[in-house]
């Protein structure tokens, strides 16, 4: 029997969450009409695939955090050395790739980096609106 927070999350209820979502995303250039709110649905890694965007999301933030690393030290360090760490791809695990840069992902002082990439992003783009 599902818990009493489970029971509100009905097929209906996620397709509330994925218009407010999907509204504020698009904003009001984007009209979304009638039927729209099941269109959650279509999308195989919500259903099929969970966590099948924590890579993206997990890659994405890692790279800005070392991007960040770079920017701040790019006087000291070449973008040969940071050829040298992505050139194995897949192939070492990143606290390899990370070390002798001196992070650790197990940090989350490491992800907060990352984030204030993204952070100073926005901010640009706010800059912009005004």
């Amino acid at each position: 029997m599902p818990s009493a927070r489970t029971a509100s999350w009905t097929s209906d209820r996620l397709g509330e969450f994925w218009l407010e979502v999907q509204a504020e995303s698009l904003g009001p250039a984007i009209k979304l009409r009638e039927g729209y709110e099941v269109f959650w649905t279509y999308i195989p890694h919500f259903i099929h695939s969970p966590f099948y965007v924590y890579a993206y999301a997990f890659g994405d933030c890692l790279v800005n955090s070392l991007y960040a690393v770079y920017q701040k030290r790019r006087a000291r360090l070449s973008g040969e050395v940071f050829s040298k760490c992505c050139a194995p791809g897949g192939t070492k695990h990143h606290s390899e790739l990370l070390a002798p840069f001196g992070l650790d992902a197990t940090d989350p002082a490491f992800w907060q980096i990352g984030l204030g990439v993204i952070s100073g992003l926005i901010d640009e783009l706010e800059a912009l609106d005004k």
